[in-house]
């Protein structure tokens, strides 16, 4: 806290000083001149941390005043209470009010052109509209653990996905009000320390995995493949072979494709990670590709276009497998298909299996091993998938 020592300084003093300094009045009262103009702050403490507030300028603000305001924060402190956060409180009180619902729409009609697909953009509507309504009309700035956890609790086990993509979304919201202005303080919705304390732990059973076909059964399932002259069949062979995921591979454009380097470069925009990622292709994923090669192909069009133009839908090789009456897979399971072939029966290292699934290396030494020779350590584990696709290689 502050000197004990209180009211230093006279009105006179104060109109006579003129050199650039800080002086004190006492009792974490100063004043602060400097060439631009003269202004009164104080400085205390609260928790053991110091504190700086602005109280206003000295051509408006008289000692008496500047006392008055002083004595004001120092009982606020001593109280316990923070004068920063009063302070952006009573700003907020003199704003009109904005409601949850009415902020939440707004922020989405703002940030949903950098959703990568209408389906996202639908997604976070569907989700606070179905399950967050009770929250639409308090005031943004009066959201609180209890009226979250009002909506969490009846779906937190029932529906943990959705449940947990529900919590990130009123996170965020509740962190854009912050940062316009329209709330202070934590965020109620923050998970990690706070929610997670108050809401029951879910099984690592209730955990939702993708069911995967054993790599074992890859070869025969790649043959029935083949004989499919569908173009979703070819691109789910292409989505195997590569091990990427459907999104990526359904959004394939020719002007992503080096066929003399045999290289597919996936944009970032395109990625889950947000980062550009490089597939080395394999011989039997580039006669695919030869495959699927025609005349007059502009570098914007499709690799793998839908039948009435356009790309395929996220539902086109999910429907496939069913007419393959093969309901008991997924098509993101072949990515565990892939990493378990190549860390059961294959002397490969971990860093080029995570690599090729474009999962992001954490570490320094990870990502300058990126920089070496990692292309074509991962184009040897590619090829080495497709031979054992193809059976002639177990």
């Amino acid at each position: 806290m502050a000197s004990r020592a209180r009211n230093k300084l006279s009105a006179r003093q104060v109109a006579a000083l003129t050199e650039p300094n800080v002086y004190s009045d006492g009792g974490g009262l100063y004043l602060r001149i400097r060439a631009s103009g003269r202004s009164w702050f104080f400085i205390g403490t609260l928790d053991g941390k110091r504190i700086e507030l602005g109280l206003g300028s000295a051509l408006d603000v008289s000692l008496a005043k500047a006392r008055e305001r002083a004595a004001e924060i120092r009982a606020m402190l001593i109280d316990g209470s923070d004068p920063r956060a009063e302070r952006a409180k009573a700003k907020l009180q003199k704003k009109p009010v904005v409601t949850f619902g009415a902020f939440a729409m707004e922020l989405l009609d703002d940030i949903e052109d950098g959703f990568k697909n209408p389906k996202h953009r639908q997604q976070w509507r569907s989700t606070l509209t179905s399950y967050a309504q009770p929250l639409f009309a308090v005031p943004i700035n009066e959201v609180t653990t209890e009226q979250i956890l009002a909506v969490l609790q009846p779906i937190w086990l029932s529906k943990a996905e959705t449940a947990s993509r529900l919590r990130g979304r009123i996170e965020r919201i509740l962190d854009a009000a912050k940062a316009k202005g329209l709330r202070v303080g934590e965020n109620p919705a923050r998970g990690r320390g706070h929610l997670d304390l108050l809401l029951p732990k879910r099984s690592k059973i209730s955990v939702k995995h993708h069911p995967a076909l054993p790599f074992a059964q890859i070869s025969s399932f790649m043959a029935t493949l083949r004989d499919r002259p569908a173009v979703a069949a070819r691109a789910l062979e292409f989505v195997i072979l590569t091990a990427a995921r459907s999104g990526e591979v359904r959004g394939m454009t020719w002007g992503e494709i080096d066929l003399e380097a045999r290289v597919w470069t996936v944009p970032a925009a395109r990625m889950k990670a947000g980062f550009i990622h490089e597939v080395p292709l394999s011989d039997a994923a580039m006669a695919i590709l030869a495959g699927m090669k025609e005349e007059g192909l502009k570098p914007t069009d499709f690799v793998f276009p839908a039948p009435r133009g356009g790309s395929l839908s996220d539902m086109a090789l999910s429907q496939l497998l069913k007419r393959m009456e093969r309901p008991d897979i997924t098509v993101h399971g072949f990515r565990s298909t892939f990493r378990d072939w190549a860390g059961e029966t294959t002397q490969f290292g971990r860093e080029e299996v995570e690599m090729a699934l474009a999962h992001t290396v954490a570490s320094s030494v990870e990502r300058a091993y990126r920089r070496g020779r990692a292309l074509e350590k991962r184009r040897d584990l590619m090829a080495a998938w497709a031979k054992y696709c193809s059976g002639t290689e177990n």
